[in-house]
């Protein structure tokens, strides 16, 4: 799963990403996803300016997943509250929510935020 960042740096910004996570990432037998909070995390700060993107979020997120071929994760009630049990390590809402999700379904998380990777969850540096 790809935190935010690194979602929008796959277009943005690839040199950004670590080579071994760049690897990781356009390795077809990888299965990648992007979660629901990553497009609810973009649009508010679109709304807000403090991020710019070449199109309006309801037009960017959507054909960036489908360009991309990335699967949707959704968010479930499971997601939102394993939330609270996660030591309050990071407080940002949109971060706690990936690293549930990931805990949840057992996924790697493509991060470059050293507060996420303290968490008992599986992530590769970006």
């Amino acid at each position: 799963m790809l935190d935010t960042h690194v979602f929008l740096w796959l277009e943005s910004d690839p040199e950004k990403i670590a080579a071994p996570a760049r690897a990781a990432l356009a390795d077809t037998d990888n299965e990648l996803y992007v979660s629901s909070a990553s497009g609810w995390e973009i649009a508010i700060k679109y709304a807000i300016g403090k991020l710019m993107l070449p199109s309006k979020p309801l037009v960017y997120v959507p054909s960036r997943i489908s360009r991309g071929g990335f699967g949707q994760l959704d968010i479930s009630m499971e997601h939102v509250l394993a939330t609270g049990a996660l030591p309050p390590l990071h407080d940002d809402p949109f971060d706690r929510l990936l690293i549930a999700q990931a805990q949840v379904e057992g996924l790697t998380l493509v991060t470059a935020d050293a507060r996420i990777r303290s968490y008992p969850i599986h992530t590769l540096q970006s």
